[in-house]
């Protein structure tokens, strides 16, 4: 298509190619009344080059036609372009009515082209600056990066287990102080995307994400202030049209949502208090099932890395209880989905097992069921949680992070004896979202989870890998979250902690300002 600017050189250059062809075949028709020709062969030629210039007349003439027609058409695209271009928009989005026009106050035709080739250059400017900041692979196929430059203000009262992003409400000074303040940015994230070539039908797709809460430099200065980068997930993908297959380090699928907080990002808000989270290595596909235009039923299973919740020891790497069964945790989710008004309403269902051999005589079997769900109340109000019961999952955040206990004297797999006891815990956590304008959202929270209280006192002063044996664990969490642009974002969080131990019950707050930068 040719640019709208030439039209009128172009209607000048057919014009001028249409006159020079009557004024030859005039001339040229002149020329044989004028003076006759020698001899009849000569009138003969000259005959038959008239008729070729003449039919060369007509074919310039129909071809002038055809893009005149062609460029009204492309003309009148233009002028309905840049009249939605010029129409104002009213509050809502939509197209204030406009104005009545006065004679000779619209704009002429070089006014409207001008128009669109500025818009066209703006165009080609954004093009270009896009391909100078382009983030360009080895594969050559598109890479996309991204983050989240955090930083957090915090003020703790009580003991907490950690300072930052504290799970649980501790009782003894080895915790720190009981009043403290402090900043971090180890919660800010960074990540890259790659989208690779179509495999077997199925688009191709690649994710690595870090942040910085993977501990801190050992004997270093101010070492607080410098923390250990870290791999959160890392997974690859394959899309059909209605069928994935995932692998990778990801997030525990039987349990997709999370309370919504800037806050705690290295371990999802409310870990430990009721919602069940891992990030491990895995392998599993999803399928989904259209039921109408609105609502379709989705599908998971897979195998994963048989966690346990052993702290990890510094040198090479030593098999879990899980592990050493030789034997992934298996899990399966099944979920319905319905679009209510653009939002969408999820229910979901999950099982989890995991075989573990803790000793030469200490083996057990873990499970877990869930339900989660995803409920839009209105159109600015949405309901969302989780519940779930289980048997030695502290691998994936149950029983708060405990799996099994062991009678005192005891507590390491190494000294076999009789007393031990896998944890039969429950929790969950629900939350309501409040979007007071496109901006700014409110949120409201609370958690728990609560070991049974059975099993611990079935051992005479029971004892484990952990630091303290808790018995029960609640958290509850207000917060604002302001976005005044779509890589800016300002949060301010209330959180309390109440945690039970034997013996003892301890409670804790931290108040959390929150500034975000998104890239």
């Amino acid at each position: 298509m040719k640019h709208p600017t030439s039209l009128s050189s172009i209607l000048l250059s057919k014009a001028f190619r249409i006159g020079l062809v009557l004024a030859m075949g005039c001339s040229l028709v002149s020329a044989q009344t004028s003076s006759p020709s020698p001899t009849d062969t000569t009138l003969a030629q000259s005959v038959q080059e008239l008729r070729e210039q003449v039919q060369e007349l007509r074919a310039a003439v129909a071809e002038m036609k055809s893009e005149a027609s062609e460029y009204r058409a492309q003309s009148e695209e233009l002028r309905k372009e840049l009249e939605r271009l010029r129409v104002p928009t009213g509050p809502s989005g939509s197209a204030a009515v406009p104005a009545a026009t006065e004679p000779g106050v619209s704009a002429s035709s070089e006014q409207r082209v001008s128009a669109i080739e500025e818009n066209a250059q703006l165009l080609a400017n954004e093009v270009r600056t896009q391909y100078q900041t382009k983030v360009e692979s080895a594969s050559k196929y598109r890479v996309r990066l991204s983050g989240l430059v955090l930083m957090n203000l915090f003020k703790n009262s009580g003991f907490v287990d950690n300072q930052d992003f504290p799970t649980y409400a501790a009782s003894t000074s080895n915790y720190g102080e009981r009043e403290t303040f402090g900043a971090t940015l180890r919660q800010s994230e960074l990540g890259l995307e790659v989208f690779g070539p179509d495999i077997a039908g199925a688009k191709s797709s690649g994710q690595i994400q870090f942040d910085f809460s993977g501990g801190f430099p050992i004997g270093a200065i101010n070492g607080v202030n410098t923390g250990v980068m870290r791999m959160r997930t890392a997974s690859a993908r394959l899309d059909w049209e209605y069928t994935s297959l995932i692998a990778g380090q990801d997030n525990l699928f039987i349990s997709p949502n999370a309370p919504t907080s800037f806050a705690s990002l290295a371990i999802p808000s409310f870990g430990y208090s009721g919602n069940l989270w891992a990030w491990t290595p895995q392998l599993r596909v999803e399928h989904r099932f259209n039921l109408s235009s609105d609502q379709n039923v989705s599908v998971q299973a897979g195998i994963l890395d048989n966690v346990t919740g052993e702290p990890s020891v510094p040198g090479n790497r030593l098999p879990l209880a899980g592990e050493s069964t030789a034997q992934p945790a298996y899990a399966a989710r099944t979920s319905w989905t319905r679009t209510i008004d653009g939002k969408p309403l999820t229910l979901g269902a999950s099982g989890y097992v995991s075989r573990q051999h803790w000793g030469p005589t200490w083996d057990a079997t873990g499970w877990a069921m869930a339900t989660d769900w995803r409920v839009p109340l209105s159109s600015r109000v949405e309901f969302s949680g989780e519940l779930f019961r289980g048997l030695a999952i502290g691998g994936i955040g149950g029983g708060i992070g405990q799996s099994v206990l062991f009678a005192k004297g005891n507590s390491n797999s190494l000294n076999p004896g009789p007393a031990f006891r896998p944890l039969n815990s429950a929790g969950g956590w629900s939350q309501l979202k409040v979007l007071a304008t496109p901006k700014l959202e409110f949120n409201g929270a609370f958690g728990m989870d609560s070991p049974f209280a059975t099993d611990i006192h079935a051992l005479y002063l029971p004892s484990s890998f952990y630091p303290q044996l808790l018995t029960s664990n609640r958290s509850e969490m207000v917060n604002f979250i302001f976005r005044p642009r779509s890589d800016l974002l300002v949060s301010g969080e209330y959180r309390h902690l109440h945690t039970s131990q034997i013996g003892a019950l301890n409670t804790a707050d931290q108040v959390n300002l929150v500034m975000g930068v998104l890239f």
